[in-house]
């Protein structure tokens, strides 16, 4: 069941890459003068989450990938790994993909929304066994650009369905995460003259 559902997940993520990508070359093309570019985003940070397997909070880091064939519309990719202030050997990751939806810009502040899926791997306590299990996420957050290349990203928070966690039926850690990002290919999405935040 767990393989059938990360296929899906996989191919679902696949499909919708394809369907993004001739997008993402059609905006490039265009003057960035006009309206909202295209970018690619990557950075990473710190999360502390609150695992839902006997009330633990536990912290680590994340990196993530933003691709945005549009200003507005994206896929996101992430991976988080808990491994920090664990009780009893207690350890969660996450690898997940999905869109990324950029909702209202607020001068140099963004909110965004997302809905990732894919796998999450839990290692049990005192290290006496592990599961991978299909991983539902909705989240959303705050983006704030300092500039045409970095951007903090603070808060970013998680909602996280884990499917068929055995006796427990499904499981639901929380968390939220702080970090920065770098845009890779550093044009101005928009006029200076019409942003006087940028610099």
């Amino acid at each position: 069941m767990i393989q059938r559902n990360l296929s899906l997940a996989a191919a679902a993520a696949l499909a919708l890459g394809a369907f993004m990508a001739p997008g993402a070359g059609h905006a490039q093309a265009g003057p960035t003068a006009g309206g909202p570019g295209s970018y690619l985003n990557a950075g990473g940070g710190v999360s502390l989450f609150e695992s839902d397997y006997g009330k633990r909070y536990i912290g680590g880091g994340y990196v993530n990938v933003d691709l945005h064939p549009h200003w507005r519309f994206g896929l996101e990719a992430e991976g988080r790994w808990l491994r920090v202030h664990t009780d009893e050997g207690v350890t969660q990751s996450n690898y997940l993909i999905g869109p990324h939806v950029n909702i209202k810009e607020f001068g140099p502040m963004v909110v965004y929304g997302k809905f990732l899926v894919g796998g999450s791997r839990m290692v049990f306590p005192f290290n006496d066994g592990y599961g991978t299990f299909f991983t539902m996420v909705p989240g959303g957050g705050i983006d704030f650009r300092l500039g045409d290349r970095w951007t903090v990203r603070a808060p970013d928070f998680e909602y996280q369905l884990w499917q068929d966690f055995g006796s427990y039926g499904s499981l639901h850690p929380y968390g939220v995460s702080v970090g920065v990002t770098y845009r890779i290919n550093g044009v101005d999405r928009y006029p200076k003259k019409d942003r006087p935040w940028r610099h």
